[in-house]
């Protein structure tokens, strides 16, 4: 019985790991296209049918087209100032709330969690939201993707219950040698909830720099369009042929199949090469907010 147990086990593991691998395979083979589709000759993708396993051919063309559109750069700056500014904005809002929140000694404090999470469900619209945009004045200026959305509820909760499982005896022992609630937040309840700051950086940060939509509805000037904004432009507009040189107009369509491709990758790469620095408290900063309550 044992040993019949067993293999059936062992079965499972194996019919986990081909399952993990199609997974695997099914998220990383759209990266890899695009990847191998934005290095190959222009002409030779555009005549392409089917799947595609390895660049056809080797050109960086599209790449060094990329960079002739001046508006590349200019999202790149914008995208930077939402992702540097929002950033610290987010971390501080959300730390500040989650700290307050997580007092058991906080008048109302139910009441308060309450209302907060009630927000996750309902909200007044987006013509609400761009009203008060407006009439506040940030209508048209990069500060419109950043000071509305300032503190993610979603964050917040799993700020607030890694802050709950800071030991009370520390606050404690802090107060008794006349620590204030900003010293305890800063020198006691950020350092030990590290992997979780962690994680609200990961968070916060990706939701920045794919952001697009807000700055779509507030933002009128393209000096200010955040790079997400101009990707889309590109894809979806076929906005490729101030970047095609002095093509003939069959060689620009082929080129700008490459070079939508070299903006994706070009979009998408920094953010990437962000998770490997946080990977390590990724895990224990989400089991954190998930098993506590």
């Amino acid at each position: 019985m044992k040993q019949e147990t067993g293999r059936l086990d062992r079965l499972f593991d194996y019919l986990i790991h081909v399952v993990l691998l199609l997974l695997v395979a099914v998220t990383l083979y759209p990266l890899l296209y695009v990847l191998f589709a934005s290095v190959s000759e222009a002409n030779q993708l555009v005549s392409h049918k089917g799947f595609l396993w390895k660049p056809l051919g080797f050109s960086l063309e599209a790449y060094l087209n990329v960079f002739r559109n001046p508006g590349i750069l200019t999202g790149y700056k914008n995208t930077l100032f939402i992702l540097f500014f929002g950033v610290i904005l987010n971390l501080t809002m959300t730390s500040l709330a989650a700290y307050v929140l997580s007092r058991k000694n906080v008048m109302w404090n139910k009441l308060f969690i309450f209302v907060i999470v009630f927000t996750m469900f309902f909200n007044g619209g987006l013509i609400p939201i761009y009203l008060i945009v407006k009439n506040v004045g940030l209508v048209n200026t990069l500060w419109a993707t950043i000071i509305p959305f300032a503190i993610s509820t979603f964050n917040l909760i799993i700020m607030r219950t890694a802050f709950m499982a800071v030991p009370d005896s520390l606050e404690e022992s802090a107060k008794m040698d006349g620590a204030n609630h900003f010293t305890i937040l800063l020198r006691i309840i950020i350092p030990l909830s590290m992997p979780v700051i962690a994680v609200m950086i990961l968070y916060y940060a990706v939701e920045k720099w794919n952001g697009w939509f807000y700055a779509a509805v507030f933002i009128q000037d393209r000096e200010l369009f955040p790079l997400q904004l101009v990707l889309r432009e590109i894809l979806i507009a076929n906005a490729t042929d101030s970047m095609s040189g002095d093509a003939s107009a069959g060689e620009r369509f082929q080129v700008g199949e490459t070079i939508k491709y070299a903006t994706i990758m070009i979009a998408t790469v920094p953010i990437l090469c962000v998770y490997p620095f946080v990977q390590k408290y990724f895990v224990k900063g989400v089991m954190v907010g998930a098993l506590k309550g």
